[in-house]
């Protein structure tokens, strides 16, 4: 009947008596003689209305709730407790209230699913999401040692549930504050390592990573370089760079860092040193697209095509990435380690080492040279040398002979 009653005068007086309706909601959720029950149909009545601006009725309501806490009897008050902050916490949160966040952080704690009070998640999650909506950029660092002990907890099958509440909703506040120091732990619980959690919550960790920060290129590399996280961990860190918003000079950075991590790991697992390679790889390739941000760039493409070519068993895809990585740059440091390569293979046809991996290697290193359009006067030398020796086929020989117009 009240609510019948309240509903009434709002559709009568309309908005021009809405201060005095919510004095009249609050007062009466106030009463000295008001039950746990009482309070939460108040709450509800409110929220189906779906009055807005009334943020300062919604903070009062939840300071007030934690006043009268005492009367909270048994274990059907605690529920009815919870399914009002849950109520609270969202209409802060559709506010915008920013002022709530300290009482939002307290309901946090009061409702973590990890203390004493029993409860299904809901209230801590509804004030974690709020914590995000209303920028309480002041408890970020709290909320993100929540998401670090979570990770960290190998929680039993009936408390799984209830932590995931808590992780999605620390998930949801990093993802709203936007600040990069919150993309480790998300990371963490993407991977699905951390805790062990559902599908579903690894897919809410992989939507919230692009939108907490543009270039986490510095935390990437961070991870890449753990030498704790293995070579899994490692190369999904690597893709999930490559589908950052971050600048191309900042993804050419890390794909160093990669590079570096894929020698560093020592392991004798041949799956490990698949994934390894093909980071490695996947890296090389950044280079060729993005370029070289850093001199030591070079080396590592040396490093990458003497041992893919001196390997008993040859990687011609690494090889092939390592040279069109290295055409594509087309400097100076670029053509000399083409031309050292091409003197190598030079000399191995003059000496008989001649079999189908030189053969390969020819054509690819004759073909990069010519996309270079260097202007070197050792490399046209060497060509020249080339389309004239005996030592070499009518079709080799053309091979130089075109390259060698083409610089001309």
């Amino acid at each position: 009947m009240k609510r019948i009653l309240i509903t009434i005068i709002l559709c009568f007086f309309g908005m021009a008596v809405f201060a005095q309706d919510m004095s009249y909601y609050l007062s009466d959720y106030m009463r000295v003689d008001g039950s746990v029950a009482d309070r939460l149909l108040i709450l509800e009545m409110v929220r189906d209305e779906g009055i807005t601006g009334i943020g300062e009725f919604y903070h009062d309501a939840l300071k007030y709730m934690y006043v009268s806490m005492p009367d909270v009897k048994n274990t059907s008050d605690e529920d009815i407790v919870e399914r009002s902050a849950v109520i609270i916490c969202q209409g802060l949160g559709a506010e915008k209230y920013t002022d709530a966040a300290p009482e939002l952080w307290q309901t946090v704690d009061y409702f973590d699913v990890a203390g004493a009070v029993a409860n299904q998640g809901y209230a801590m999650q509804a004030a974690l999401i709020a914590l995000g909506q209303v920028n309480g950029k002041e408890f970020l660092p709290y909320i993100i040692q929540r998401l670090n002990q979570y990770n960290r907890q190998l929680f039993r099958d009936e408390a799984k549930s209830r932590i995931q509440m808590a992780v999605v909703g620390c998930i949801s506040a990093i993802e709203a504050l936007k600040d990069i120091s919150g993309y480790k732990p998300v990371f963490y619980v993407y991977t699905g390592l951390a805790g062990s959690y559902d599908p579903d919550v690894r897919q809410v960790a992989s939507n919230a990573l692009p939108n907490i920060v543009d270039d986490p290129g510095d935390v990437i590399s961070e991870i890449i370089l753990d030498v704790t996280n293995d070579p899994y961990i490692k190369n999904v860190a690597w893709n999930e760079m490559l589908r950052t918003k971050a600048p191309d000079s900042s993804k050419a950075k890390v794909a160093l860092t990669a590079i570096a991590a894929s020698w560093s790991f020592a392991t004798s697992d041949k799956s490990n040193q698949a994934i390894l390679g093909e980071m490695r790889k996947s890296a090389i390739d950044i280079i060729r697209q993005y370029g070289a941000a850093d001199d030591i760039a070079y080396d590592y493409l040396d490093r990458a095509y003497l041992n893919a070519y001196n390997s008993s068993e040859p990687d011609y895809a690494e090889i092939m990435l390592t040279l069109n990585a290295l055409a594509a740059l087309k400097t100076d440091r670029a053509v000399g380690l083409l031309l050292k390569y091409l003197r190598e293979i030079h000399d191995r046809r003059r000496y008989g080492l001649w079999v189908e991996k030189e053969r390969r290697l020819f054509q690819w290193l004759i073909s990069c040279l010519e996309f270079t359009e260097t202007k070197s006067a050792d490399v046209r030398m060497l060509l020249s040398t080339i389309q004239r020796s005996a030592d070499y086929t009518p079709f080799e020989q053309g091979l130089a002979r075109n390259a060698l117009a083409k610089l001309q």
